[in-house]
């Protein structure tokens, strides 16, 4: 039988870097769970991300046991990353933003988003994050 869920939460935690303060001491300990069970785990597992901020899904059961899992950085913020650029267009279909994202950096993000994914469907990864680029007015291409 399935565990009982007390709560879910989501927080924003650089990879490598949670620790006992706020938000993951804060959250955790208000539901009664022991944080070092998420913290040092967490910590392990994200070394290698160079202190990127990640989403973090959590959740606690009733029993004071916890699932998580966490994302990388969205899609949005990936593109902004590879162009050198603050933010999309306000207005995408009339005003497109200056610098076009290459097949390249494409690809490139399209991989890294498909281990959030759980998939190794890089070509339709490729689609999603090119439907994201056109919705902030970045131009695509090839």
């Amino acid at each position: 039988m399935a565990k009982a869920v007390k709560a879910n939460l989501k927080m924003k935690i650089p990879a490598g870097r949670a620790s006992a303060a706020p938000p993951v001491g804060s959250s955790l300990g208000q539901h009664g769970v022991n944080m070092m069970d998420f913290i040092n785990p967490f910590n392990d597992q994200t070394k290698d991300l160079n202190g990127q901020t990640l989403t973090v899904h959590i959740t606690i059961y009733e029993d004071r046991t916890m699932s998580w899992r966490y994302v990388s950085l969205p899609t949005d913020d990936r593109i902004r990353a590879a162009l050198g650029i603050q933010k999309g267009s306000g207005r995408p279909n009339s005003e497109k933003v200056s610098k076009k994202l290459t097949d390249a950096m494409l690809t490139q993000i399209a991989e890294e988003k498909a281990r959030d994914m759980n998939t190794d469907d890089i070509p339709a990864v490729k689609k999603m994050v090119a439907g994201t680029a056109r919705s902030m007015g970045v131009e695509v291409e090839g």
